[in-house]
């Protein structure tokens, strides 16, 4: 009697309502994706001219276009010598490294000690230059502070300007004219 009664509540068990069912959704997932600490290089020939660190890099397919969350970024010149760091909440970059995009929180210095931050920055190895077209501040490496809308640079922030509503805070002014007016007069 108890095999009757078992069958019966076991098929009633397996059965599935209609209300019961979910369908199944495909999702898709980047084709790279590494959640600890990763580390790109990147070489021209045998000299390395980038190197970027992060905590979390996500590549979908399709795209050669790499997300970064942070972005650490130390970059090389011709001769190998490193000509800038740069540090961003997040960034985008290509597999070729083309181009770097920086977001939020964004600080770059050069060797030398000049200092950028802005809230984005962008790189592009066609022409080597630092660029935004948003609020800046940069501190030279005398210390001078200037500040203002739009920046451009060679990638060693060496040559740089500020595009428009400029202001500044120059460190020791009275004596730097001083000099200068010194060196002018015979």
């Amino acid at each position: 009697m108890w095999i009757f009664f078992s069958l019966p509540f076991l098929l009633l068990s397996c059965t599935q309502t209609k209300e019961d069912y979910v369908p199944w959704e495909p999702r898709e997932y980047p084709v790279m994706l590494f959640s600890d600490t990763t580390i790109l290089e990147l070489y021209e020939g045998s000299r390395l001219s980038w190197k970027v660190k992060t905590a979390y890099l996500e590549r979908w397919g399709g795209s050669d276009s790499i997300f970064v969350k942070p972005i650490f970024a130390d970059i090389y010149d011709s001769l190998g010598n490193k000509a800038a760091f740069l540090r961003a909440d997040s960034g985008n970059l290509n597999m070729r490294m083309t181009f770097v995009r920086a977001y939020g929180r964004v600080y770059a210095i050069s060797p030398k000690g000049a200092a950028v931050r802005a809230d984005s920055l962008m790189w592009l190895k066609s022409d080597d230059k630092i660029r935004t077209d948003g609020p800046v501040r940069v501190v030279s490496e005398t210390g001078d502070v200037l500040q203002g809308i739009g920046f451009l640079s060679d990638a060693k922030l060496e040559n740089w300007h500020i595009r428009s509503k400029v202001t500044g805070i120059f460190q020791d002014a009275a004596n730097r004219l001083k000099e200068e007016d010194s060196r002018l007069v015979p």
